[in-house]
């Protein structure tokens, strides 16, 4: 009896160690994380902050002039700012209605092999190397131009249409885990309320659900801002201006910082991509800030 007494408490003694052990290495692993980051985020600072002026926007071109739309600015990173936003907001808008209705179909709607089957696409699509999207965009417009005789050509709507599809699996599984998450007493309220489905997933799972959703969106908005080789082949130049309409070549800050920091000449074309690069970190961030105000705003609504 006293060995066996003995054994059990080298056991639990063991499994004590081993949970302290791994507590210890997750709070280690969190440090370090906030260690690299703050050590980017620092040096990013440290060599971005100087360039923040008018120059870095607008070059020699006067600031009322070019955001006026009067002259053109060849220097300055104000067409790819404008690019990158229209990008975002384009494949937002492309994305997350689809998203959505494809995560509420799997979580609610979907049954059996259709299911299965719809899953497993959207698995691989999460999957897809951004550049192969890329490739599948400008095969498209190669398509376009040998069957149909059009002189397609790379372009905005392009290259939204193949953001919104990479971004696509982040919204489907985000908006699915979320509505999955939701309480069964939730949809049981509502069945008992006399709601059909749809009203039920309108008015009671979608609101219960949101902050998942909201995640999906965010990491969604994210990765459209930064993405860089989907862009390359469907549409991006350098000094290709504001973009006039869906169909004309755009610029976007992540293509101006891989291309300055591929091709710079002088130390102050270099400084230049660490000062874009920080407008990107600043665009994005403010991204992430406005839908979390959103998501604020709408559940203080619905509840």
């Amino acid at each position: 009896m006293a060995r066996k007494g003995s054994a059990v408490h080298g056991r639990g003694s063991m499994k004590h160690l081993l949970f302290r052990a791994a507590i210890v290495l997750a709070w280690v692993s969190s440090l370090l994380l906030v260690l690299v980051i703050g050590y980017l985020i620092f040096f990013l600072l440290l060599r971005g902050l100087p360039t923040l002026g008018t120059d870095l926007f607008f070059g020699d071109t006067p600031a009322w002039a070019a955001l006026s739309g009067q002259m053109p600015v060849w220097e300055g990173i104000w067409p790819a700012c404008v690019g990158t936003l229209a990008l975002i907001f384009m494949s937002a808008g492309i994305s997350i209605p689809l998203g959505i209705s494809g995560g509420i179909y799997l979580a609610e709607y979907g049954r059996g092999k259709s299911k299965h089957l719809l899953t497993f696409f959207i698995d691989v699509l999460a999957g897809t190397p951004s550049i192969l999207m890329g490739l599948l965009g400008f095969a498209a417009i190669l398509f376009i131009r040998n069957v149909f005789g059009i002189q397609a050509r790379t372009n905005l709507l392009l290259a939204s249409l193949c953001l919104a599809f990479l971004v696509l699996p982040y919204i489907i599984k985000g908006t699915q885990m979320a509505l999955e998450g939701v309480p069964d007493a939730l949809r049981m309220t509502g069945f008992g309320l006399g709601m059909t489905r749809a009203q039920t997933i309108i008015h009671l799972l979608l609101p219960g659900a949101a902050k998942g959703i909201f995640s999906g969106i965010i990491l969604a908005l994210g990765r459209a801002a930064e993405d860089t080789a989907v862009i390359l082949l469907t549409g991006v130049v350098a000094n290709g201006g504001i973009p006039r309409g869906l169909s004309d070549k755009f610029e976007a800050l992540p293509f101006h910082i891989y291309y300055l920091s591929a091709e710079y000449q002088n130390p102050q074309e270099l400084s230049q991509a660490f000062g874009t690069a920080l407008v990107l970190l600043c665009m994005t961030s403010l991204l992430f800030i406005s839908a979390h105000f959103i998501h604020n705003q709408l559940e203080k609504r619905w509840k």
